[in-house]
């Protein structure tokens, strides 16, 4: 009765998240199930002070809120700037503006150069929207294809792969593994490499398949407007992306000196080298401070929430089944270990969520066992993320809404840009994490 309670949580997460409830209440009530099923005791399971769903609420809290705030406030610096409006435009001179994959390329290139400069991925949609709807038009591109190169940007390597990114799924590993964002380099690059070159190739064929087939940009004319405009006045290209470059160089030398919380250090200094190149294009900094403030706490709420489900679930009798289950998978521990991250990632429709269930359930169990956290780092985060393409991820919605898409046109599209890249890069990452780790 305990695991089959753990499965109707579970699944009506899935129910509830597509029907577009909040995280934060989907996740207690789930628990809830969990813990009536599973015969605990209701409310030091719930809100004790121990081992409880309230613990791991707020342990995820305590861990990793300076990371959540400094990151929302980097980004609106570099947003309300007009900073990551000049990053777009410079690419976009490079790449041209004249041919349909130069401008997929250019929105591809913009989005991974945001993402992996610590831009939450809601800033990098606001400002590429605005950019590649009128080039989309003038090349009577059909719109929805504008959803492959944006996630392949920010939901593929530099989510996930690139060693140094400063990504809530490369951040938190570190907590349960004593690992860097740097962990197994080799492995991150060639993983990344898999999937720039998975995710280009299905790029171009989609472009070819689509125009072949007589789409254009029409059906879209009446597609949702975005609402914000094009600022006219925008630091220069250098100056732009200094802040991220400080950020970036900051977390590979730190990472290499086994500095602790590196991220948190490459992100102030980020924040305050911004504060001071982008005074004079900023019209407020208690606005950016603010709203980066304010914006860091719906999405470490969601995350957190999502954690302290999966420590009900640990607790749960129920669970011994499932995690006997996973561990006894035949074959190289890695091998479950993608497997149980990939799930919990497709079941809350949450990288980030499904790896800290992940992590909180089995990270002792195979350090235990003598597996190299390294590779436990790389390749849990890798696989956390390839089933998360889902109809209920936040991603999705996000983007949809932004673009005035839906799931009918666009959704194909979306789930094969992230979900085969990352496949084929978790399948090389796993083979490297057997060989060589």
């Amino acid at each position: 009765m305990g695991t089959i309670g753990i499965v109707i949580a579970i699944a009506l997460i899935v129910i509830l998240a597509m029907k577009g409830y909040s995280i934060v209440f989907i996740a207690p009530v789930a628990a809830i199930v969990v813990i009536v099923t599973n015969g605990m005791d209701f409310f030091p399971s719930l809100i004790g002070t121990e081992t409880s769903f309230m613990t791991g609420l707020s342990g995820f809290l305590i861990s990793f809120f300076a990371v959540f705030l400094l990151g929302a406030i980097l980004a609106q610096y570099i947003e309300k700037s007009g900073a990551a409006q000049s990053i777009a435009q410079k690419v976009l001179s490079i790449t041209g503006t004249q041919k349909p994959f130069s401008v997929l390329v250019a929105i591809l290139v913009i989005s991974a150069i945001l993402t992996f400069g610590g831009i939450s991925l809601f800033v990098v949609l606001f400002v590429i929207i605005p950019l590649a709807k009128p080039l989309f038009k003038e090349l009577n591109i059909a719109w929805n294809l504008v959803v492959i190169p944006i996630f392949i940007g920010i939901g593929t390597f530099t989510m996930t792969m690139m060693p140094g990114t400063p990504s809530i799924q490369n951040v938190v590993p570190m907590k349960y593994l004593g690992t860097t964002l740097m962990a197994a380099p080799l492995m991150g690059f060639v993983a990344s490499l898999v999937a720039i070159i998975v995710g280009i190739v299905y790029m171009r064929y989609a472009m070819k398949k689509s125009i072949a087939a007589g789409d254009t940009f029409a059906p879209y004319e009446d597609a949702k407007e975005d609402s914000l405009a094009l600022k006219e006045k925008t630091p220069s290209f250098f100056i732009s992306i200094l802040p991220i470059l400080v950020l970036i160089i900051i977390i590979f030398a730190g990472s290499a000196m086994k500095v602790d919380n590196i991220v948190l250090i490459g992100l102030a200094a980020g924040i305050i080298v911004a504060a001071i190149l982008f005074h004079p294009f900023i019209p407020s900094h208690k606005t950016a401070l603010s709203l980066g403030a304010n914006g860091s706490i719906t999405p470490i709420f969601f995350t957190a929430a999502t954690v302290a489900f999966g420590v009900v679930i640990t607790m749960a009798p129920g669970f011994k089944l499932i995690s006997d289950f996973i561990l006894g998978i035949p074959g190289n521990p890695l091998i479950s270990l993608t497997i149980a991250s990939a799930s919990l990632g497709a079941m809350t429709g949450s990288s980030s969520g499904g790896l800290g269930i992940a992590m909180e359930a089995f990270a002792q169990t195979y350090l235990d066992m003598g597996v190299n956290p390294d590779a436990m780092h790389r390749i849990s985060a890798i696989a956390s993320s390839v089933l998360t393409g889902l109809p209920h991820a936040g991603a999705i919605l996000s983007l949809f809404a932004l673009a005035g898409l839906n799931h009918k046109n666009s959704f194909k599209y979306a789930f094969i840009a992230m979900t085969v890249p990352i496949f084929f890069a978790l399948i090389v990452a796993l083979i490297m994490g057997i060989l060589f780790y």
